[in-house]
């Protein structure tokens, strides 16, 4: 069965088609240069409002609504695409939070709003509805996840013609499908310096809130479609950039299974952060999000590396590579049954020795397991996570 899956999905590509770097419908290189025009409105506590040129919808041009914050000076400083998820909007805080952390900040609205509601020449709407269910026509650049790519790729085009921002130090960071929409610009975009997608991943259609009610119920090839040109696990494999997943264990969309599907697609320069029942919303205050990208746009100490969990004789262990000294290391373990946000997770200590993480795992138990460490910075990094039957002790 899984062959024949691989083999439909390798048929329903397109002729030319290079698994090494798939861009889908997008003309990525067009966008990198192109020479977008900023028109500003309002400025309020340093955060400016600006709409800018997007793509084409249904025959007809778009704008796109963003605001953007430079700290004080005139730089040039490191800059920061924000990208919200579903039910948000642009974020003159999250600009703000950035700004005051040294960054130029510009967080666009990919639901065709500006400030005060609707655009009149706004793009699609962020609803559901327009990112399934509208998969009806052939046109795939009226999809909701076409404009919203391209909204970003425009938008890190504008801000990389401003003299204030160094071009050489740009990231990227969204949240739930912002975070969706990052691994999807990542392997696109080969400009950016770091990554950080928040909750959202790929493999939609295999686990995630929406498979039952949206991606089953589609037929199978306009849902292979939707998979081969819209699901992130179809560029993931070209992330070059570093980049940082960060996740809950017990996240209503984006179930671990799925995420670690995503993460093992990548196989170079990243970084894994799960933490047990982290909350999900437009969360920007993770502390990790903000020293994972310092320390690759401003050279600041690197969050703690982790080598892949082993699991020998009952015992995990892992090798890290600390860049401060370790202040807590635990294992977290839940049973491997049922939904995985309803899994109830428990955490016991870890012992650390030469840099090395280790814990006797529960027996008698089918579980899944990971590890995590907490560094004197207060930043949580984790490993991946295994799911095996695991032997009864004698």
């Amino acid at each position: 069965m899984l062959q024949y899956s691989f083999l439909l999905l390798v048929a329903l590509l397109p002729v030319g088609f290079d698994s090494a770097k798939f861009t889908g419908p997008w003309d990525v290189p067009a966008l990198q240069k192109a020479k977008i025009e900023p028109s500003w409105a309002d400025n309020s506590n340093g955060i400016r409002q600006v709409y800018y040129p997007g793509e084409s919808y249904k025959g007809k041009p778009t704008k796109i609504f963003a605001y953007y914050g430079k700290p004080e000076g005139q730089g040039p400083f490191p800059a920061v695409l924000l990208v919200h998820g579903g039910g948000g909007k642009a974020f003159p805080d999250w600009v703000k939070h950035w700004n005051n952390r040294g960054y130029c900040a510009l967080a666009m609205d990919l639901a065709g709003n500006g400030p005060n509601g609707r655009l009149p020449d706004g793009g699609p709407g962020q609803g559901d509805e327009e990112k399934f269910q509208d998969f009806k026509s052939d046109n795939l650049k009226d999809m909701w996840t076409y404009h919203a790519v391209s909204a970003v790729l425009r938008g890190h085009s504008m801000i990389a013609s401003f003299p204030e921002v160094d071009r050489s130090k740009v990231a990227i960071t969204g949240i739930s499908w912002g975070g969706y929409l990052t691994c999807i610009i990542a392997g696109l975009d080969d400009r950016l310096k770091a990554a950080v997608p928040v909750y959202g991943c790929g493999y939609l259609h295999e686990n995630s809130v929406w498979k039952e009610n949206r991606l089953d119920k589609m037929d199978a090839s306009r849902r292979e479609k939707w998979v081969r040109n819209f699901d992130p696990s179809a560029y993931l494999p070209s992330v070059t950039c570093p980049i940082m997943f960060i996740n809950g264990t017990n996240d209503f969309a984006y179930p671990l299974d799925s995420y670690k599907k995503c993460y093992d697609l990548v196989k170079d320069k990243k970084t894994l952060s799960i933490k047990v029942r982290m909350p999900h919303g437009h969360i920007w205050t993770f502390k990790e999000v903000d020293a994972f990208i310092d320390s690759h746009l401003k050279a600041s100490k690197f969050l703690a590396k982790v080598d892949a969990l082993e699991t020998k004789d009952g015992v995990a262990s892992v090798k890290v590579y600390p860049a401060v000294p370790i202040k807590k290391a635990m294992l977290h373990f839940a049973i491997n049954e049922g939904p995985w946000q309803k899994r109830l997770w428990e955490t016991i200590p870890a012992s650390v020795s030469n840099d090395v993480i280790s814990a006797k795992l529960p027996a008698g138990k089918p579980i899944v397991y990971y590890i995590s460490l907490i560094d004197e910075r207060d930043f949580e990094v984790s490993s991946n996570h295994q799911t095996v039957p695991v032997a009864t002790s004698k």
